[in-house]
């Protein structure tokens, strides 16, 4: 290790290190314009110097090329430095007056304007695109030609170069942008590379992430555009990459896992509307699937949230969604996706919100099929507040009219054909299963359905035909995400009691650094303001609230985050922590009822007390209520993160105390649902109690004789009732009714009267499940109870069941 000096702070770095990484390892900014970490040392464009003393000598040099040495002193910013970076950069300025960068830097050295005869070039002959191309590309396509006044970057002869590989290196680190154009340079275009996560509606460089918020947040690289892998040349991201995570050797790696149960949510595909040759998918530009228009919607997407067309990236005045793309169609697939209806007015509704101009929105449909919770309430107000127009139609044809724009021609519910012309077409593609999901299940020997979901029954809807392997999602059979959430968390109590006998024996406790004490009890606050996206930096001046943010007593730090929620920005909060001394934390985001944990495990992560935390919730009570008003908005932020750091500067440690947890489980309801339950708490090893204020149990479904399928429902639940009964966990109580419920999680305490005495009952309990069912409502309309011909739908099944020749 080497020992120096850099103004006046002693530093110690490894033996051949520069003067410029050691200035840079200790946080000393020194510009320069030719230095890349991948190629060797260049000194050309001077702006790098420093002053160094050696002994008794003085002198400056280029920082890039000087090699560190035991004793010297540093000076980076003496006045004689500056005024040789100055002159350096007036020089270059001149010759190429329109470069960004220069302009920049000129701003930074105090320079107003150009002092020479200004130039038009944009190239300052620094030589990085030379070097680049010679020494780490091999081919060597470019170099400079001619001296003096008419020394520029060519090929041999002006000539394109049949060794050039069209890599784009040298346009990448080129400072000023003088190339553009590498198709001058080679005589080919070369192809840019399009992210599969923006459906291609965005390029993406070699080294890139899957999409935004992936977890792991790990970047991964192309191997087949990628030149190291390719010729064995280049190899520039593995020199200069810090945390030397590069490693171009690395092999796939096979592993072998050995458990107890296999749970398959692998998802879903969109159904590829290429194949209808009506619809001109990827032949019209602004034709689109809802999947893209979702990522044309995202703040992370290919547009940042701003809702434009894909051809001209102009605002569209119209848009048209067409529905059953793929779906509840015989020649590609027969079923009902489950999400198409939902999932267009959704689209329909927050286009509008995002539409800078009044936006007209047509969803063309067969049939609208709303029928999850509070689905209607959401497509009656899509209607009624926001103006989205619903068109029960069948679409003829789509034909090409000017300005890129599409015409629709369809058939109206009078049989009426019609014609409409719009800005954007969104097709609402259904579900299917993917290739790689086909192969899974033939490989764990699932069997699946004519459509290739996995096959299950009516009874066991997450038991495939292979014991312990579990279905969910829409590997099952396409649904929204509350059924998929609901089928997930039943597949995981399946696995849990088939495995409740290896329970605990592999948990490992998360290690956690121990609290800080070294902090002090001043309090010294830090504050992130999110973006959300464009949902709270859309409508609020981000940047405003965090300069206001800076003038709050006690805030030492502030920073902004487009997701202060993702992955890679929990680790700069930790970060931040750990070098501005923070001992509270305030994020100005979304609601707390979703993101407070997470934000409260940071701050453990760090070694803080997770509740020195306080939230501002802009964005629920801000930007979405007032969207109308920024101005206004910008002012509430202010007011909602003044509140929050003031609470914060009070708040102290709390901590927790271990409490013991009551492992006996309460079922309200005898149902199918509540014996379900019942069953596989008590198969988890839990002791589990029934309440069921009939006098038998079955529930509803006693009144039901089968399902669509033709399978029996009532002997289902005698063989569930049998399989209670017998269960030496659970205990039913008949006749049952809860006249009181007391108590916290894992400690409740239930008042009960139980029949035919109803004599009283406690029952203590850690948990409850709320399975009480619910009946069918009775109309006072239809002549019902007044004609015997007009009944309930159960009514009717049960009149088939009892009575089928009646």
């Amino acid at each position: 290790m080497v020992k120096l000096t850099i103004n006046d702070r002693g530093v110690e770095v490894p033996e051949g290190t520069s003067v410029l990484d050691a200035a840079r390892k200790v946080g000393v900014s020194i510009p320069t314009l030719c230095h890349y970490e991948a190629i060797k040392p260049y000194g050309g464009c001077r702006l790098c110097l420093v002053e160094i003393t050696a002994g008794h000598r003085t002198f400056r040099t280029a920082s890039c090329t000087y090699p560190v040495a035991e004793g010297i002193k540093v000076v980076t910013d003496s006045d004689l430095v500056l005024k040789r970076r100055r002159m350096v950069l007036d020089l270059l300025w001149s010759r190429c007056p329109e470069v960004p960068v220069l302009a920049k830097l000129a701003q930074q050295l105090g320079l107003k304007e150009p002092s020479f005869i200004k130039g038009k070039d944009d190239c300052i002959l620094c030589g990085l695109c030379t070097r680049m191309c010679a020494e780490l590309q091999g081919p060597a396509a470019i170099g400079f030609m001619g001296r003096g006044a008419k020394r520029q970057v060519l090929t041999p002869f002006g000539e394109f170069s049949q060794v050039c590989r069209t890599c784009g290196a040298c346009a990448f680190v080129c400072p000023t942008g003088h190339i553009k154009e590498i198709a001058k340079i080679s005589g080919k275009t070369p192809k840019p590379k399009y992210d599969e996560f923006n459906a291609g509606m965005q390029t993406r460089g070699n080294i890139f992430r899957l999409y935004p918020q992936a977890v792991p947040a790990t970047p991964a690289i192309d191997r087949s555009t990628c030149i190291q892998y390719l010729t064995g040349e280049c190899g520039a991201c593995e020199k200069f990459c810090p945390a030397d995570a590069i490693d171009y050797q690395q092999q796939d790696v096979r592993e072998t896992l050995e458990v107890g149960s296999v749970i398959m949510a692998t998802g879903f595909q969109a159904f590829d509307p290429s194949v209808i040759p009506l619809l001109h998918y990827r032949k019209f530009p602004n034709v689109v699937t809802a999947l893209e228009f979702e990522r044309i919607l995202s703040a992370s997407g290919p547009f940042a949230g701003h809702l434009v067309r894909p051809s001209d990236h102009k605002e569209p005045e119209k848009i048209a969604w067409l529905q059953c793309v793929g779906s509840r169609d015989v020649k590609y697939h027969s079923y009902c996706s489950g999400v198409c209806c939902m999932y267009a007015i959704k689209e329909a509704v927050i286009a509008k919100e995002h539409s800078k101009e009044p936006l007209d929105t047509a969803i063309f449909f067969m049939d609208m099929r709303t029928y999850g919770k509070d689905f209607e309430q959401y497509y009656n107000r899509a209607q009624d507040e926001y103006g989205v127009r619903f068109i029960r139609s069948r679409i003829h044809s789509l034909e090409p009219a000017a300005d890129d724009r599409i015409q629709i021609a369809y058939a109206d519910e009078s049989g009426e054909r019609q014609s409409e012309v719009f800005d954007m077409v969104v097709l609402s593609v259904g579900l299917e299963v993917s290739t790689d999901s086909k192969e899974l299940a033939q490989r764990l020997g699932v069997e699946v359905n004519e459509h290739h979901f996995a096959r299950t029954e009516p009874f066991t809807p997450i038991a495939t035909s292979k014991e312990g392997v579990y279905v969910c999602g829409v590997m099952q059979s396409p649904k929204d995400i509350p059924f998929a959430v609901m089928e997930a968390s039943a597949a995981a109590a399946a696995s849990c009691a088939n495995l409740s006998a290896a329970r605990y024996t592999q948990t490992r406790t998360k290690e956690v650094p121990p609290e800080r004490t070294d902090l002090g009890d001043a309090p010294r606050i830090g504050v992130f303001v999110c973006n959300c996206g464009i949902n709270i930096g859309g409508i609020i001046n981000v940047p405003e609230v965090a300069e206001y943010s800076c003038t709050l007593p006690n805030v030492v730090y502030v920073d902004t985050q487009l997701f202060t929620c993702s992955q890679d920005t929990q680790v700069k909060l930790i970060e931040a922590i750990a070098e501005h001394r923070l001992n509270r934390l305030v994020v100005a985001a979304c609601t707390p009822l979703t993101h407070e944990a997470l934000f409260r495990e940071t701050m453990r992560d760090a070694g803080l007390n997770k509740y020195l935390f306080e939230m501002a919730n802009i964005r629920n009570q801000d930007s979405w209520v007032h969207m109308q008003e920024p101005e206004k908005a910008t002012e509430k932020a202010k007011d909602l993160v003044r509140m929050a750091v003031f609470r914060a500067g009070l708040l102290r440690p709390l901590m927790e105390q271990p409490l013991t947890i009551n492992p006996r489980a309460l079922v309200i309801g005898g149902g199918v649902a509540g014996l379900s339950a019942a069953l596989n708490l008590a198969d988890q090893g839990f002791e589990t109690i029934i309440l069921e204020k009939e006098k038998e149990l079955g529930g509803f479904a006693r009144k039901v004789g089968h399902t669509i399928e033709g399978v029996d429902v009532n002997t289902h639940v005698d063989s569930l009732i049998t399989r209670v009964q017998d269960h030496e966990k659970i205990a039913v109580l008949t006749q049952a009714l809860v006249v009181n419920h007391t108590g916290y999680k894992g400690n409740f305490v239930t008042e009960v009267l139980v029949g035919p005495g109803m004599y009283e009952r406690k029952i203590e309990h850690g948990v409850t499940v709320v399975a009480t069912g619910a009946v069918e409502y009775r109309p006072t309309e239809f002549l019902y109870g007044q004609d015997d011909r007009v009944m309930t739908q159960i009514e009717l099944g049960q009149l088939m069941h009892d009575q089928p020749d009646k």
